[in-house]
């Protein structure tokens, strides 16, 4: 689950990152609120990736599918982008789990016949 979530999350930092020059050239934010905001939000997902090991990296990822999405409030494309990263992290997480049970359930099933 852990390496399905951090891939999310790694491309959506990059995404997050270059959605700042278009706040500031398309939708005119000035770039003292759209830099914070952008690569706060990347940086925000970069930490959230590496603190997967812990259920705060999850609490952190799915506050920046909020904000991804949030950001759509400004530039419009954003609400499609942020719907599709959060479906991913939703995926992600569900997917994960059932891996982990499938391999749970694999190694319960190898181990009496050894």
């Amino acid at each position: 689950m852990r390496s399905l979530a951090s891939i999310v999350l790694a491309f959506e930092s990059i995404v997050l990152a270059l959605v700042t020059p278009v706040m500031i050239s398309v939708a005119d934010i000035r770039p003292a609120i759209a830099v914070p905001v952008c690569l706060g939000l990347a940086l925000l997902a970069i930490v959230s990736a590496g603190l997967l090991r812990f259920q705060a990296g999850y609490v952190l990822g799915s506050v920046v599918q909020v904000g991804a999405v949030g950001l759509g409030f400004v530039v419009s494309v954003m609400f499609v982008l942020g719907a599709f990263f959060a479906a991913f992290w939703v995926a992600a997480i569900v997917l994960g789990r059932r891996i982990e049970v499938a391999k749970k359930a694999h190694e319960a099933h190898e181990a009496p016949s050894s």
